[in-house]
């Protein structure tokens, strides 16, 4: 009889591509992620059968993957894969030298000669999505809806607003989702590279450069993130020029996380910023804030941060209330879990919670791109527009 570790595996893609062929037939949960300036792809599979619905409260929760909507359901869930099987795979090293600290591959040498086949039951149409559920805004329609925006901050309702929309692409019968996976992580070291695929929820693929919040052992962080303008250069970070208007679209977001810490009366925070970040082929401002939870006597801050800053004024504007009752008033988009978050809680006793940006909703034949802008009363329409079909282009490029 063959011993599992002399069952021969070729590549990392190979691997990766029985794995979720394998998984996805059996109905299972997957995470997959690698963090920023990581060398470890993480693997997490939910095999109850079970989709999980959470409050989340991360002091209280297993290890497993949180994945939230945009917009709070009305019990204010998320949804949760829990950790059934965990392990992490080191880019750095050959799959075949890590068989005996992964998941059993006795079963996947069963499915090597279907998995290019079963590939294409990773991502199934449903009705929602044949039915016009998800639908492309035209330019003309954005540039409009950009427009009422400008006009709202300058009669004074709003401060920003951030209109989104999505953009769809047909996916080529070459379409390998491992290999767009494997071309993230190596093309985008500095984001959040994820896959998450929930039975009845959808299939998910993104390069997020966003931490909504952070728990390592005592420490709390989290960033504000706002402004973008395409890297130009052999040193993009030195050739940037931030407008005013980039500036101010920075600070709003800043200034909204230390209201959040008003709120709660933390004064005992350390802010660093802002300064220019590369995030794929686009630059960003960014400020870091970072908080001792053990000095100040907060240790559910995590929790209690996550509920104030979700969505935070970069993905919806200001102030919240009004911004949403814009949003929902003329944006038309069902955002679905685009500029939600998602992340690992309690693995390998750390928390990373993510904006769920530069992400693409996955169909059989289909992909959804999603992507939105800071607008405020300085915006030029089209280059908003521009800017959307930049952010679009970071995932949709390794779409093949």
């Amino acid at each position: 009889m063959e011993n599992e570790l002399d069952i021969k595996i070729e590549s990392l893609e190979h691997y990766l591509g029985c794995l979720l062929a394998w998984q996805m037939k059996e109905g299972n949960q997957v995470a997959i992620w690698r963090q920023p300036k990581s060398d470890f792809l993480q693997v997490l599979i939910d095999k109850s059968g079970k989709t999980k619905r959470v409050d989340p409260v991360l002091e209280e929760l297993p290890s497993g993957f949180i994945v939230h909507p945009f917009e709070d359901q009305e019990d204010q869930k998320a949804f949760f894969l829990e950790a059934d099987c965990y392990f992490k795979i080191d880019l750095t090293l050959p799959i075949a030298e890590q068989t005996n600290q992964i998941e059993s591959i006795k079963e996947i040498k069963t499915l090597r000669e279907n998995a290019k086949t079963l590939r294409k039951t990773f991502v199934k149409p449903e009705e929602k999505f044949s039915s016009g559920y998800y639908k492309a805004c035209s330019k003309k329609d954005f540039i409009n809806l950009v427009q009422k925006g400008i006009e709202a901050v300058k009669k004074g309702q709003l401060n920003k607003i951030v209109p989104a929309r999505l953009k769809k692409i047909t996916l080529s019968e070459e379409f390998d989702l491992v290999q767009s996976i494997k071309s993230l992580v190596y093309t985008y070291p500095n984001a959040f590279i994820n896959f998450f695929h929930i039975p009845g929820v959808g299939t998910w693929l993104g390069a997020s450069p966003e931490i909504l919040i952070q728990i390592s052992g005592d420490e709390f962080y989290t960033m504000s993130l706002a402004g973008t303008q395409k890297a130009k250069g052999d040193n993009p970070l030195k050739n940037a020029a931030w407008t005013q208007k980039e500036i101010e679209e920075q600070a709003l977001v800043s200034r909204y996380i230390v209201d959040c810490f008003k709120k709660i009366r933390l004064r005992e925070y350390d802010e660093q910023g802002p300064k220019t970040v590369l995030a794929g082929n686009l630059l960003h401002l960014r400020s870091d804030f970072r908080v001792d939870m053990k000095a100040t006597n907060f240790p559910q801050l995590g929790s209690v941060m996550l509920k104030l800053l979700h969505p935070t004024s970069a993905v919806c504007g200001m102030p919240r209330n009004k911004a949403f009752e814009f949003l929902r008033e003329f944006e038309k988009l069902n955002r679905s879990l685009f500029a939600g978050f998602i992340g690992p809680v309690n693995v390998e006793g750390g928390t990373s919670i993510f904006v769920n940006l530069r992400t693409a909703l996955l169909t059989e034949k289909e992909a959804f791109l999603f992507a939105g802008a800071g607008v405020t009363e300085d915006s030029n329409p089209e280059k908003e527009w521009e800017e959307t079909e930049m952010k679009c282009e970071i995932i949709g490029k390794h779409l093949k």
